[in-house]
C-alpha cells in the first residue's frame, strides 16, 4: 500500500525583480491564504519541460520499434538508464545492485534530466546508430 502524502501541492512562482509572483490564480491565491509577515519556506527549483520528457519517450519509442531491441517502451527506457548511470544502489541480499533511477519530475531537476537526456541521446546513437534527426528524415 502507498502512503498519501501530507504535503500540500508546490507553488509555482515567477520572479520579477526581486519579487515572486505565483505563476497562475491557484498559485497566487494560495500566497493570498498565508498570514501578512509570515515566514514560510521555499525550496528553488526549477521546473522541468514537459516537451523535453515527451521527445524523449517518442524517440525511445521510434528506436525500440525500428530495432526490437526491447519488448516495451520502459524496459528499453530502463535499460538507457543502467547504460547511462543515472541509477541508484539498493542492498539484495547483501549484494549492492545498481537500479534505474526515476526520470519523474519530482526525482529529477531539469538540468540533471538534460544531462541524462544528452546522455541517452549519445548511447543510443553508439549503440544503434540511430539519432533524432535520423527519425525526423525517415519520418
Amino acid at each position: 500500500m502507498s502512503k498519501k502524502s501530507s504535503e500540500s501541492p508546490p507553488i509555482y512562482c515567477v520572479r520579477y525583480g526581486s519579487n515572486l509572483v505565483g505563476e497562475m490564480a491557484a498559485d497566487r491565491e494560495r500566497i493570498s491564504e498565508l498570514k501578512e509577515g509570515e515566514r514560510i519556506r521555499v525550496d528553488v527549483r526549477t521546473g522541468r519541460i514537459p516537451s523535453r520528457l515527451r521527445f524523449y519517450f517518442a524517440f525511445i519509442r521510434e528506436v525500440r520499434l525500428a530495432t526490437h531491441c526491447a519488448p516495451t517502451d520502459k524496459a528499453f527506457h530502463s535499460l538507457i538508464k543502467l547504460e547511462t548511470g543515472f541509477t541508484e544502489e539498493v542492498i539484495f541480499q547483501g549484494y549492492k545492485i545498481k537500479v534505474p533511477a526515476s526520470v519523474a519530475f519530482e526525482a529529477m531537476d531539469e538540468e540533471t534530466f538534460g544531462a541524462f537526456l544528452q546522455e541517452a541521446l549519445a548511447f543510443i546513437a553508439r549503440e544503434y546508430g540511430i539519432t533524432p534527426e535520423d527519425v525526423e528524415r525517415a519520418a
